[in-house]
């Protein structure tokens, strides 16, 4: 995983009450250097400030403020013990006062922003707890933000903010971390996602100058809005998804809840963080009782087929849901990494690829299968799996697993082609296995195939290659023959 990635997600926020300790200690002993100590002090603080060093290095690096992890970097390699740099007592002395005052500066600033930026979390009294009504905004939304995700979202620039979040991104994170959630910063979006693997995952269909020209502002979800007037009450602020709902269009429209931010309102920064974290806990608490009061009906996959076979009714299908624990594991950690879950997910889902763009499909004579439109990408299987898929391809009406056995033939064909060398007496029984309905060796190949095809591209275009059924119906590959070539 990338620096740029790790940045916002996966680094604890250090915070200030720690920070501060090591400034004033390190600047201390920097100090102490310049009266007459014995040797083993200087060496001690050699080993002290490396170390040290080394780690505040890592930290702005994390937080992305290169400049002072290059000061940092630069201060550890020259206070290593290990290869020392003779420079002279005078020399030293100057090094040694100067960094103190480093310290000592860095610590003033720190302690500055942190009164801006940290508050007391206590219970707001009544007269500010505002009513789950005064801030609903619909969004038309194919999807939704995560329950821990809160996105700021501006129609109208404010440069105080706008600066503050751009050179302290960790405001946004501790602040969030402190009220439990994580809190997304659009025009940062993009850095955090600069590893080219990750982009062409999610949109495979892109070129190299295209990548490069993604962007997001502030005012991307702002195209979303149910009633664009609701526009003018946005000014800038943050927002979370409450709940998703069906509207009178038949379409899904997601109840967002918006929390106003100003550098201009007569609140300081931390007071109206306090307020809005407050607000959250307030209106999150009657949500959830208000959903307690309902009857919830438990999910049920109704018309099941009890007659069905073990085989289809280990079946899983992916029509309704898709998770990373539902794939082999060759590929799951793969997938983990390149989705980039928890990094605002449904907005990169319409950033990244807002059309299902379908690359035509080239089955070679060798048994290669191309995807031209997808920058010549090759989707790999193992003989018996791909023998599979090229089965399912050649039957766009389906095949129940319960007829599996009356495909047995053709599949030993296509599978002899993919085996010049010939048939083994074990692959004949991986054969008969897997045309076996009773056996789970069918579910075992789908599983590969859809790996192969999840471990390219993401599943929102990879689902129209893969196999895929409800359980009792036939399984079938729903990409259209007309986006097919065979050579």
């Amino acid at each position: 995983m990338s620096r740029a990635e790790n940045a916002g997600r996966d680094l604890p926020y250090i915070k200030f009450d720690v920070m501060k300790q090591v400034y004033l200690i390190l600047a201390a002993m920097m100090l102490l250097c310049l009266a007459p100590m014995p040797y083993g002090y200087f060496q001690l603080v050699r080993f002290v400030a490396m170390v040290a060093f080394g780690m505040m290095a890592y930290l702005y690096y994390a937080r992305q403020k290169t400049i002072a992890a290059v000061v940092f970097g630069v201060l550890a390699l020259l206070f290593q013990p290990i290869y020392k740099i003779a420079l002279g007592r005078a020399t030293w002395n100057v090094i040694d006062l100067a960094v103190a005052a480093l310290l000592i500066g860095l610590f003033v600033l720190e302690k500055r922003l942190a009164k801006k930026t940290t508050t007391s979390y206590q219970q707001l009294p009544p007269q500010d707890q505002m009513k789950l009504e005064d801030n609903k905004i619909e969004f038309e939304l194919a999807g939704k933000l995560l329950p821990n995700e809160l996105v700021y979202i501006a129609s109208e620039e404010d440069q105080a903010l706008t600066k503050l979040f751009e050179s302290h991104p960790e405001v946004l994170e501790g602040w969030g971390q402190m009220i439990g959630f994580h809190v997304i910063y659009l025009p940062a979006l993009m850095r955090k996602l600069k590893d080219r693997k990750v982009l062409r995952y999610r949109a495979p269909y892109l070129g190299d100058a295209e990548l490069e020209s993604i962007t997001v502002g502030n005012d991307f979800l702002l195209q979303y809005l149910e009633n664009p007037e609701d526009r003018k009450r946005i000014k800038h602020g943050f927002i979370r998804t409450e709940n998703v709902h069906r509207g009178n269009d038949g379409k899904d429209k997601a109840t967002n809840r918006f929390y106003p931010l100003s550098s201009a309102n007569n609140e300081s920064l931390a007071d109206q963080l306090h307020r809005i974290g407050k607000q959250i806990s307030v209106e999150k608490e009657r949500y959830d009782r208000y959903l307690e009061s309902r009857s919830v009906e438990a999910d049920d996959w109704g018309d099941a087929d009890e007659k069905s076979l073990p085989a289809d009714l280990g079946f899983n299908s992916q029509e309704e849901d898709e998770s990373t624990d539902d794939l082999i594991e060759e590929v799951r950690e793969r997938i983990a990494k390149l989705r980039q879950r928890g990094v605002a997910e449904y907005i990169l889902e319409r950033l990244i690829h807002p059309d299902d763009r379908l690359s035509r499909m080239i089955v070679t004579k060798d048994g290669h299968i191309i995807l031209p439109d997808y920058n010549n990408m090759e989707i790999k299987m193992e003989p018996l799996v791909k023998a599979v898929y090229l089965l399912f391809l050649r039957h766009p009406e389906g095949i129940a697993f319960k007829h599996l056995p009356d495909y047995r033939q053709e599949l030993t064909e296509i599978y002899s082609g993919l085996r010049p060398a010939g048939l083994t007496e074990k692959a004949l029984r991986s054969i008969e296995d897997v045309t076996n309905p009773t056996l789970n060796s069918i579910n075992e190949k789908c599983a590969r195939i859809r790996g192969a095809f999840v471990g390219q591209f993401d599943d929102h275009m990879a689902k129209s290659y893969y196999i895929d059924g409800r359980r009792g119906e036939p399984k079938k590959i729903i990409l259209s023959r007309d986006l097919i070539i065979w050579e």
